[in-house]
């Protein structure tokens, strides 16, 4: 009995039927995947669309790419194809796939080809596995087929090994997400071969194929790639139906992975190693970046590295986040300990002259103190980009450069003056103080151009022999060292507290802002009023334009605009209505229509999604930071719950005044009534005596009688009529 108890407690893995039930609402990806060209990944997919069409399931051809070669071309016969989009490409026409004619025709099953590919300007979606995943949302079945050099985890694995660099690549998520992957395998020699006989190149091609991509070596390489990774899918996929169907098996602790992401050009490559990693080992893995307190990066280079380093994490699965902090090991073992991590993926560049000196680097610290978590160190040859003395680096605009000269020249003039009555270690301190005010109002930068000005200047100007930069005693060039030492340490501290206290000062902006932006939307009751403070905020923001759009899906109108002469054109609309239907972000610098001038992001709330925000900022030819990005998306949620509170009060205003409106009905009718019997009273007894007593009456009582019935009738029409006035003035 208990057996049998233990038994029917074992149930499936809510989470995993969850999943189950979610994928049987989409449409079916079957992906056909190849470890290079030509190994027959068209062919076998048109052999099976040939079946499925004989098998009389709804089948059609969204786009297949032939390559010139006759048997697959020959395949298609008898299928039918859709009509493809022409497009206009720097003077030719070329042709797409017609995303809109597929979700309009609707078949069961749609053969689309190449899923890397990357569409044509001014279409909906960048890539063509955005068109794949919008259709399968609608519910049809799509097969496709892919190359394994073009999954973006194993790019620059392919890259190594081939020596050719990989320019279309698809997320791994796609491939992973697929709910069939057929391996299409031949060996090196047999590729070769059918290379030789010119069936997977025109002949001029192939030589040249030959020399570069298709030696044996690097075909036996691929094609372990592309085994490799779908026997892990297999493996994840026996995993599955275990949590489906609860059924025990061995269930080891789960693997958590955290990459560091950096600002050197090796944070892409990290990641990418720790994405392969993460699904060898059928783990979740989180993408950090760690900045310090006393240290903001305002490269724009390594600002933009960052956020390429981190968006390629989150296209490849990772969850992202970002800590500040003074200690770098110490804030990355704590983050890793709190989140449960097993393994930590870290790049380390060929270290330079200071790491050297330094001791220990970054990574080495990591694998000193992290007990009981495995470090993978990612090594590079490139010399490392690292802040050495990161105050040492100069940022100078053209005023911070020359305040220092000036700051010297005048140190020079008063050390002149105070020479007569002050001894030659006193003067030190007035260059001292150039280098300090150089530090508090232009930064480190300046501050250590002037330390190294003072240096020079002190001894030209001040040491014997004067005039010379000869130091005649051994004591003075020491003294002038420690000078040196001391006006760099001093100045680069006191610029970096500057530049702390600056860093301070915009994340108070930014908490201001915000927190005005949330008094202003709390103290407004209109919906009007609250779209016209959250599009000038928003603008504001972005330091360019936004726009509220109001409505379901489909069914949007403009609310407000700032400027207000902001107008959308149809590829704006699209996005609009886009971002709206799906929840999601679209327009510029997104996976959905990009080339439209706006982004638009949905505004989400408990009660569905109640419209969008448009932002076009000020300079279209940058990527919002990502802290642009989250100030942004917690400007859109504030107003998001903003709006919803002012459609609430309306809602209940019009509830209020509908019942007002009921009980003021109910008064009139209850007070209308008792006006209603009084006159049918009267008609009714008057009748009656009339009926009882009429014979018995005289003349002079009848005629009274008849004539309270007459009146009281007349009365009773009155109220009749005005009851129907008030309903249809009611009904307006």
């Amino acid at each position: 009995m208990a057996q049998a108890d233990s038994k029917r407690g074992e149930r499936p893995d809510p989470d995993a039927l969850l999943a189950l039930v979610h994928s049987e609402t989409r449409g079916k990806l079957k992906v056909f995947l190849g470890a290079a060209p030509g190994v027959g990944k068209t062919y076998a997919m048109l052999s099976g669309a040939k079946q499925a069409a004989r098998e009389g399931i709804d089948i059609v051809v969204g786009i297949v790419e032939t390559h010139g070669r006759a048997e697959t071309a020959a395949l298609i016969q008898g299928i039918e194809m859709l009509p493809q989009r022409n497009v206009d490409y720097r003077g030719r026409i070329i042709q797409e796939f017609d995303i809109d004619a597929a979700l309009k025709r609707r078949p069961k099953l749609i053969i689309v080809d190449e899923l890397a590919h990357t569409n044509a300007p001014e279409s909906r979606h960048p890539k063509r596995y955005q068109d794949i995943e919008e259709l399968i949302a609608a519910g049809i079945d799509v097969w496709t087929a892919v190359n394994i050099q073009h999954l973006e985890s194993l790019s620059d694995v392919v890259s190594t090994i081939t020596g050719i660099s990989v320019r279309e690549t698809v997320p791994d998520t796609v491939v992973d997400k697929a709910d069939e992957v057929v391996v299409v395998d031949i060996t090196p020699a047999e590729l070769l071969q059918r290379l030789r006989d010119g069936k997977v190149y025109l002949p001029e091609n192939a030589r040249r194929a030959a020399d570069n991509f298709f030696k044996p070596g690097n075909l036996t390489a691929l094609r372990e790639l592309a085994l490799r990774r779908t026997a892990d899918r297999v493996d994840d996929q026996m995993v599955v139906y275990l949590r489906q169907n609860a059924i025990e098996g061995p269930w080891p602790a789960a693997e958590r992975i955290l990459v560091c992401v950096g600002t050197d050009l090796l944070s892409e490559t990290v990641v990418r190693a720790a994405s392969r990693l993460a699904s060898g080992l059928n783990a979740s893995w989180i993408a950090v970046h760690l900045s310090r307190f006393d240290f903001e990066e305002t490269s724009h280079r390594a600002l933009k590295r960052i956020d390429e380093a981190m968006r390629l994490a989150e296209r490849l699965g990772a969850e992202l986040a970002r800590l500040s902090g003074r200690h770098l090991p110490d804030e990355i073992l704590r983050f890793a300990r709190r989140e449960n991590v097993t393994q930590i993926v870290i790049g380390r560049s060929a270290a330079d002259w200071f790491a050297r000196l330094r001791g220990r680097s970054l990574p080495e610290e990591i694998v000193r103190r992290a007990s009981g978590i495995a470090v993978h160190i990612v090594t590079s040859d490139q010399p490392a980009k690292r802040r050495t003395f990161s105050f040492l680096r100069p940022r100078l605009s053209a005023l911070a450069g020359a305040i220092p000269f000036l700051s010297v020249a005048a140190a020079v003039g008063v050390g002149m003056v105070a020479s007569h009555f002050l001894v030659l270690p006193n003067l030190s301190m007035i260059f001292l103080t150039a280098v300090l005010f150089c530090a508090v109002t232009y930064g480190a930068g300046s501050a250590i151009l002037a330390a190294v000005l003072s240096f020079f200047a002190y001894n030209f100007f001040f040491i014997e022999p004067i005039y010379t930069f000869t130091i005649a005693e051994p004591h003075e060039l020491f003294a002038l060292l420690i000078f040196l030492l001391v006006a760099v340490l001093t100045g680069g501290l006191a610029g970096r507290v500057r530049e702390q206290s600056d860093a301070a000062a915009r994340r108070v902006v930014a908490t201001q802002s915000l927190y005005d932006f949330s008094r202003k939307l709390s103290a407004i009751a209109k919906l009007d009023d609250v779209l016209w403070v959250v599009v000038s905020h928003v603008a504001k923001s972005v330091n360019g334009g936004a726009l509220a759009l109001l409505g379901q899906k489909e069914e949007l109108e403009l609310g407000a605009a700032f400027p207000p002469e902001d107008t959308l054109g149809p590829s704006e609309w699209a996005a609009a209505r886009w971002s709206a239907t799906r929840g999601e972000l679209a327009g510029w610098r997104t996976a959905t229509l990009p080339n439209a001038q706006f982004q638009f992001r949905p505004l989400r709330t408990s009660r569905g999604i109640l419209g969008v925000i448009g932002v076009k900022p000020g300079n279209a030819r940058d990527n919002l930071s990502a802290e642009d990005d989250r100030a942004l998306s917690a400007l859109i949620d504030q107003a998001a719950v903003a709006i919803e509170r002012t459609q609430l009060v309306d809602a209940t205003a019009k509830a209020e005044t509908a019942i007002e409106s009921e009980r003021l009905r109910g008064a009139l009718l209850s007070s209308l009534s008792h006006d209603l019997r009084t006159p049918l009273s009267a008609i009714m007894g008057a009748v009656t005596s009339l009926r009882q007593l009429g014979d018995k009456m005289s003349v002079d009582s009848r005629r009274d009688l008849l004539a309270t019935i007459e009146e009281e009738t007349a009365r009773l029409s009155r109220f009749v009529s005005n009851l129907l006035d008030m309903t249809r003035l009611e009904a307006g």
